[in-house]
């Protein structure tokens, strides 16, 4: 009870004391170094001071004593679904309300915090749940991570993330651009203004064939590249990100020539479009653990929609391996896990898969915080413990650079100066 009267207070502006936190150990993810025996000062949302050793307090200072914890800065997953969670066919209800999404949204939010991730990006969702959700959690009427979000995909007509695909011709509307599903270039701004309007943080695009989607392929091109720079062009008028979900390799190299800020799994990323990549500065955001939820799924009778297994089967298990080449040839790897298609709060399970496909342990958190803040464009505010930084720290129970797994362990979540988890004596 206490530590919610604390929440309420400091939400209210009304509770001035500054945090004061020991750590035996954090990390310097900026240097990829640890740095020992240190206090962190938390003044309001951000890191005002970082001292050696372990301060003495002044009379309002509240302690929060993490030694013998591994600290780091919070987490940052780039690729999330949060007003979903995909269920197998017989588990799966007739229908699902829009109000039904934005209810277990906020259920969602809660166990993504709770597992280290106190920013992600929504990439993606059926209106503006996750835009009304970002501004709740902002608010702090609902506890979450910090969201950066596109709103409505953007589609092209029988494209993934068409809205219509699999539905009788009579059973609905031609979808607008407004609604997220365009044909030419004219069209694209039309969209893009509306996202803006919708207050968007980004766009994203589905620019080839999706898994889960009620089509037959996959990996097909689903946008000129007309249609792609038109999109990009007037996104950047507006200051937005674009990010591009893409299977196949034509669809890729198009959204990469137009100037796309990320590129969403990348199945069949070939090496002609890695060289791109690294010459654009595009950023890849994997998504590991979804191809591997997908292809163990696939294996199980009516788990998936008939049209929809072969896909999982072939492109579930190939992301890994387009990981491990792109890693080993330098494209920047921004951490996204696509959950929502898995449970919610199972982040951590994708830097396993990284190690698992040959990324080291610390390039795997690196990933997480310094390169994902670089991709939102947030260096100066997020990604590190850093003085001047928003005071995003976790704590974990267990070193995560001599195992992973470690990652799963999770006690301690401070986002923005304000403590939402701490299990320490639990």
């Amino acid at each position: 009870m206490r530590k919610i009267y604390l929440f309420l207070l400091l939400s209210a502006g009304l509770l001035k004391a500054s945090s004061v936190i020991y750590v035996s150990s954090y990390l310097d993810v900026e240097n990829s170094k640890i740095i020992n025996k240190s206090s962190i000062i938390v003044d309001g949302n951000r890191i005002t001071a970082i001292k050696k050793g372990f301060v003495e307090l002044e009379k309002d200072d509240v302690l929060y004593d993490l030694r013998n914890l591994f600290v780091m800065p919070g987490l940052m997953d780039m690729h999330v679904h949060l007003g979903q969670e995909y269920q197998s066919k017989a588990e799966r209800p007739i229908k699902i309300e829009r109000e039904t999404e934005a209810i277990l949204a906020t259920a969602h939010a809660a166990k993504t915090l709770k597992a280290g991730f106190t920013t992600v990006r929504q990439v993606g969702d059926s209106g503006f749940v996750s835009i009304s959700l970002r501004d709740a959690i902002a608010a702090n009427h609902v506890i979450g991570p910090r969201i950066f979000t596109s709103g409505k995909s953007i589609a092209t007509t029988g494209g993934h993330a068409d809205p219509t695909n699999g539905k009788s011709i009579d059973d609905y509307d031609f979808p607008s651009p407004e609604q997220g599903v365009i044909n030419g270039p004219y069209e694209a701004y039309t969209a893009v203004r509306q996202r803006y309007k919708d207050g968007a943080d980004g766009i994203k695009l589905t620019v080839t064939g999706g898994v889960l989607s009620v089509a037959k392929s996959g990996d097909n091109p689903q946008f000129t590249e007309d249609e792609v720079k038109a999109v990009v062009s007037a996104a950047k008028d507006y200051g937005m990100w674009v990010a591009v979900h893409a299977h196949g390799a034509e669809g890729m190299k198009r959204a990469v020539l137009a100037g796309v800020d990320s590129v969403e799994h990348g199945t069949f990323m070939t090496e002609e479009v890695m060289d791109l990549m690294i010459e654009r500065g595009t950023y890849y955001v994997p998504t590991i653990s979804a191809g591997e939820f997908v292809a163990k799924k696939s294996k199980i009778d009516n788990y998936f929609p008939e049209i929809v297994r072969p896909k999982a089967a072939s492109v579930g298990p190939k992301i890994g391996s387009t990981f491990e080449k792109a890693h080993k040839k330098g494209v920047k790897i921004a951490f996204g896990t696509d959950v929502g298609v898995q449970a919610h709060g199972t982040n951590w399970e994708e830097f396993v898969y990284m190690v698992k496909y040959g990324m080291n342990p610390m390039d795997a958190l690196v990933s997480a915080t310094i390169t994902t803040a670089d991709l939102l464009g947030e260096s100066d505010n997020l990604g590190s413990i850093s003085v001047g930084k928003i005071a995003d720290i976790i704590a974990i129970s267990g070193n995560p650079l001599e195992d992973i797994n470690n990652m799963e362990n999770v006690i301690f979540v401070m986002k923005e100066g304000m403590v939402f988890f701490n299990n320490i004596n639990e």
